[in-house]
C-alpha cells in the first residue's frame, strides 16, 4: 500500500513528526514500511526564473535570445519555445543541472550565441507529456524559489507492507486512523454527510440474485458528463503511488478507492440494456466475457458476474468488460459501489489470471458499510470535476447487513497477558483510538463494540493483541525466565529403559524399534490359548492393512519377524532387543492397560563374526541368554527381596510359545517378573524360521519394584590374596549355585569372593552325583594373610557345606 505524506495529511495532521518517526511507529503498530521515497527529487536544482527580455536570434529564424532574471543574476538564455515572452515566469536549468531524462545543462553557444542554461517544458522535467512550450508558472511567485515548493511538489511516499487480515489499513484514510492512534489527532471523514439512497423513481434496477457473494450494492446515476483529464494534483498523486492517469471518471474511481479502500466501477449507462443490474452466477449458455483489456475471459459456473438484462457486463470485484466501457463520447455513467465476497473474488482472480486493485481489497475483505459514503466522496469528484449532475437519489440493496459485533474484555486479563499494569480507562482510551465503541460493564469488564471494517477481529484475545499494538512492543516490559537450579525430577521408568539399552548393546545387542500395529494372525502362531489374557487385543477402527489391525499384547512375535527377515538377508548370527508398550484390553469400552516390556533374542553363533581360527562355531545356547539377564540384573544391582536367585523353575509356569525343556522364570517369591528360554521348535515353523532362537521377556514395571542395592565404593587392596580350591561330590539334583550362596551367607571373616569353576558329571563320579570346583580367594584389609588364618576359615566352609549338603570330597582332589 502506497501514499504520499500530503495525502495523508489530508485525513489527520502529522504536524510535530518527520517521515522517518511516522514510519517507524506505523512498522511498531505492525504497519511495515518497506520504503520511503522523496517524489521530485531529481527536481530540486530546478528553479524558477523570470523573462525580461526577448529578441530575435540574428542567425535563426524560430530561436529567440532571452535575458532571465535566476532571482540572483540576469543571464541570457537562448530558447526556442514559441510561447517564450517577457515577463513570464517558468522554469530554468542551470549549467551543471542534471534534467530528470539524463540531460546535462552546460554553458554553449547556439549559432554563435552564448546560452547559459535552459528553460524547460512540462515534459522536459517530467511533469506532463505536453510540449507545446515553455512551462508557465503564476506570475505572482518570485524568480529563484525551488520549482517543487513553487507547484508544491515537495512530498513524500511511503509503502507499507500489508498481512493480509489488516484490509482495514489498504487505504489513506485506513493508514490515517493508525496515525490518530500515536498522534492524538481526529480522524477526519470521508465526506461530511452522505445522501440516503431510497431506490425511488431512479429509472433503473439492481437485482442480487446471491446475496452471500454480494452482500451490498450500491450505485448512482450521473448525466452530463464530460470524459477529460482529471486535474494535476490527481494525476500527481495516483502517479507517485504507481497508478497510471486514464481519464477524469476513471482516474475518480481509483483515487476515490485508495483514498477509501472501496473498489468503484463506472458503466456506461446507455450500453446497459433493460436499465437493469443483476449480480448473478452466468448461465450454461454464458461462456465468456471481453473485459476492458479487450482480452476474452472463459467464465466458470461458480463466479459472480455484473450482468445487464441480457448479458454479462463485468467480471465482480475483478475487471469490468468491453461492452459498457467508459468513452470519450460517454456523458451519462452508473456509478457501482458495491461488496463482494473475499473467497469467491479470490477465486475468480486466481482463475483468470487479473490481479488487480480492486480484486487485492475484495480478497482481504471490503467493510460493507462503506460503499455508500466512498460512492458519496466519488460523485462529489466527478461532479465538481466533469461537470456532470448527479441524480438526487440512487438504489442501495444491503441484504447482508449484520448488526456489530460486541465482546467482552476484562481488564485483568489484558494485563495478565501483557505483563504491565494498565487500567480500564487506559484500555478503553487505546481502543477508541482506531474507532473501536467502548462501554463500562463494570469495575473490571469493557464491552467493545468492533467496527464493521475489522474483520480481523473476532474474540476477546483479538482485542488484547490491539491493546498490545497501540501501547507498544517496544513498551511491554521484559524479564529474564524463572529456571529453577535444583534437579528435575526424573522419570524412573525412562532412565531403566535407557541403562537397559545401554546394557544390552554394551553386550552386543542391537535395538529393534516394530509397530505397535500388529497383525491378529501372531497370536495364534505363537500357541496362544483362547482364554488367554493377551489374545483380549485393542482393535484399529480403520487398520493399513491386515498386518497392522490390532495393537500388539507381546513384543515377541515382532522380533520373531525380525529373525526370519535376517536370516533371509544371510545375517544368521543374531542378537536383537526391544523396550516398548503392549496393551492389554480387559474391558470392551475403556481404554487398553499399558505395560513396558523388554524382549530379546538370541540365534546363532556365540561369538558373531568371531574369526574361526581362535573361536571355534560354537551355536548359541540357553545359558547364553540366561548370563545376558544374569548380567543385566548384575549391572542394574537389583537382587530378590530374600536376597536369594531371581531365576525359578519354569516347569508350572512356561509360556506357550516355549520350549518345556529349555525354559525358566524370573520371580522374586510369587511375583512373576519375566521368563526366558529356547521358542518352540513350532513356533520357529509357524515363523519361517529354520535355526533355534532364545528369548527373554520382562516386565519392566515389574522390574523397577525389585530391591536395589546401593553403589558401594572401596579402597584398592593394599595386601595380597590367598586363594583355595574346594572339590566336592554333591547330588546331581543339587545346583551349584547353592554352593555359592551357602559360602556368602555365612560372611566367614578374610572371605573376599567365590566362584565355581568346574562342574564335572561321569567316571569315577558315582551316578547320582556330581563333581562341583569353587575357588575361594581369602584377603585381609589389615595385614598379610599366612596360611595358618586362611586354614582355619577355610575349613569352616568346607565342614558347613559338608554338612548341610551332604557332601565329600572328590579324591585326588583336596584343598
Amino acid at each position: 500500500m502506497k501514499f504520499t505524506l500530503s495525502w495523508l495529511n489530508q485525513f489527520i495532521s502529522t504536524a510535530g513528526l518527520t517521515v522517518a518517526q511516522i514510519a517507524d511507529k506505523l512498522t511498531m503498530l505492525g504497519l511495515e514500511v518497506d520504503s520511503v521515497e522523496t517524489l521530485f527529487a531529481d527536481l530540486e536544482p530546478i528553479t524558477t526564473a523570470r523573462v525580461t527580455e526577448v529578441t530575435k536570434h540574428p542567425d535563426a529564424d524560430k530561436l529567440t535570445v532571452c535575458s532571465v532574471d535566476t532571482g540572483a543574476e540576469i543571464i541570457q538564455v537562448v530558447c526556442g519555445a514559441p510561447n517564450v515572452r517577457a515577463g513570464m515566469l517558468t522554469a530554468i536549468a542551470q549549467p551543471g543541472v542534471k534534467l530528470p531524462d539524463g540531460t546535462k545543462i552546460k554553458k554553449s553557444k547556439v549559432r554563435g550565441v552564448a546560452s547559459a542554461g535552459m528553460l524547460c517544458s512540462a515534459r522536459e522535467l517530467g511533469l506532463s507529456n505536453d510540449h507545446g512550450g515553455l512551462l508557465e508558472l503564476d506570475g505572482q511567485l518570485a524568480a529563484g524559489l525551488p520549482l517543487v515548493d513553487a507547484l508544491g511538489l515537495r512530498d513524500t511516499v511511503i509503502e507499507v507492507d500489508l498481512t493480509p487480515n489488516r484490509s482495514d489499513c489498504a487505504s489513506v484514510r485506513g493508514i490515517a486512523r493508525e496515525v490518530g492512534s500515536f498522534t492524538g489527532g481526529t480522524l477526519k471523514p470521508l465526506v461530511p454527510l452522505v445522501t440516503p439512497l431510497t431506490g425511488k423513481n431512479v429509472g433503473y434496477e439492481v437485482i442480487i440474485e446471491d446475496p452471500d457473494l454480494c452482500p451490498r450494492y450500491t450505485a448512482r446515476k450521473l448525466t452530463n458528463v464530460t470524459i477529460g483529464p482529471s486535474p494535476l494534483w490527481m494525476q500527481q498523486r495516483l502517479s507517485a503511488v504507481g497508478m497510471r492517469p486514464i481519464n477524469n471518471i476513471v482516474d475518480i474511481t481509483n483515487y476515490v478507492m485508495l483514498e477509501s479502500g472501496q473498489p468503484l466501477h463506472a458503466f456506461d449507462f446507455t450500453t446497459i440494456i433493460g436499465s437493469k443490474i443483476i449480480v448473478r452466477r452466468p448461465t450454461a449458455e454464458e461462456t465468456s466475457l471481453i473485459t476492458l483489456d479487450s482480452s476474452q475471459r472463459q467464465l466458470d459456473p461458480d463466479m459472480l458476474l455484473i450482468c445487464d438484462a441480457e448479458r454479462p457486463v463485468a467480471v465482480a470485484g475483478v475487471m469490468g468488460g468491453l461492452a459498457t466501457e467508459i468513452t470519450e463520447a460517454t456523458t451519462t455513467i452508473l456509478l457501482e459501489s458495491a461488496c463482494f465476497n473475499p473467497v469467491s473474488i479470490r477465486r475468480t482472480a486466481r482463475k483468470l489470471a487479473i490481479p488487480s486493485e480492486a480484486s487485492y481489497r475484495f480478497e482481504r475483505g471490503v467493510d460493507p458499510n462503506l460503499a455508500d459514503s466512498a460512492l458519496e466522496r466519488a460523485v462529489n469528484l466527478i461532479v465538481e470535476y466533469t461537470g456532470a449532475h448527479a441524480d438526487p437519489d440512487g438504489i442501495d440493496v444491503y441484504p447482508g447487513s449484520k448488526p456489530p459485533l460486541q465482546l467482552n474484555l476484562r481488564t485483568e486479563r489484558v494485563c495478565s497477558l501483557l505483563g504491565m499494569n494498565l487500567s480500564r480507562e487506559e484500555v478503553a482510551r487505546y481502543l477508541q483510538s482506531i474507532e473501536f465503541q467502548v462501554v463500562a460493564l463494570d469495575d473490571a469488564t469493557l464491552q467493545v463494540e468492533v467496527p464493521s471494517f475489522r474483520i480481523d477481529i473476532e474474540r476477546e484475545i483479538d482485542l488484547i493483541e490491539e491493546v498490545a499494538r497501540l501501547v507498544g512492543y517496544n513498551e511491554i516490559p521484559t524479564s529474564q525466565p524463572f529456571i529453577r537450579m535444583d534437579y528435575p525430577e526424573r522419570d524412573d521408568q525412562r532412565v531403566l529403559r535407557q541403562e537397559v539399552g545401554r546394557i544390552l548393546t554394551a553386550q552386543g545387542f542391537f535395538e529393534a524399534i516394530n509397530y505397535s500395529f500388529v497383525a491378529e494372525q501372531h497370536l495364534t502362531l505363537c500357541r496362544l490359548a483362547e482364554d488367554d489374557p493377551r489374545r483380549r487385543v485393542t482393535r484399529l477402527l480403520n487398520p493399513l492393512s491386515e498386518e497392522q489391525e490390532i495393537m500388539r499384547s507381546m513384543l515377541l512375535p515382532g522380533l520373531l519377524e525380525n529373525v526370519r527377515r535376517n536370516i533371509n538377508f544371510q545375517r544368521s548370527d543374531i542378537r536383537l532387543f526391544e523396550t516398548g508398550k503392549i496393551f492389554l484390553q480387559h474391558q470392551a469400552d475403556t481404554l487398553p492397560e499399558e505395560h513396558m516390556h523388554l524382549c530379546a533374542v538370541i540365534s546363532g553363533h556365540r561369538y558373531p563374526d568371531a574369526e574361526s581360527l581362535y573361536y571355534s562355531e560354537q551355536e548359541a545356547d540357553f545359558f547364553d541368554i540366561k548370563g545376558a539377564v544374569a548380567n543385566l540384573f548384575q549391572v542394574l544391582r537389583v537382587t530378590s527381596t530374600n536376597g536369594g536367585s531371581l531365576f525359578g523353575d519354569a516347569s508350572l509356569q512356561v509360556q506357550p510359545y516355549c520350549d518345556p525343556a529349555c525354559a525358566a522364570v524370573i520371580k522374586d517369591g510369587e511375583k512373576m517378573i519375566g521368563s526366558l528360554g529356547a521358542v518352540h521348535p513350532e513356533i520357529l515353523k509357524n515363523f519361517g524360521i529354520k535355526q533355534p532362537v532364545y528369548f527373554l521377556e520382562i516386565d519392566l514395571q515389574q522390574l523397577l519394584t525389585l530391591k536395589k542395592s546401593p553403589k558401594q565404593f572401596a579402597a584398592l587392596p593394599k595386601y595380597p590374596s590367598v586363594k583355595r580350591d574346594i572339590s566336592l561330590v554333591v547330588p546331581d539334583t543339587l545346583p551349584a549355585g547353592d554352593l555359592l550362596r551357602a559360602i556368602q551367607t555365612q560372611q566367614q571373616k578374610y572371605l573376599e569372593s567365590v566362584e565355581i569353576f568346574d562342574v564335572y558329571r561321569g567316571k569315577p563320579i558315582q551316578s547320582g552325583h556330581k563333581s562341583v570346583a569353587l575357588s575361594v580367594t581369602y584377603r585381609s584389609a589389615t595385614a598379610t594373610l599366612d596360611d595358618q588364618s586362611v586354614d582355619k576359615v577355610h575349613d569352616k566352609i568346607v565342614n558347613s557345606l559338608m554338612a548341610e549338603f551332604n557332601a565329600r570330597y572328590r579324591e585326588g582332589y583336596e584343598a
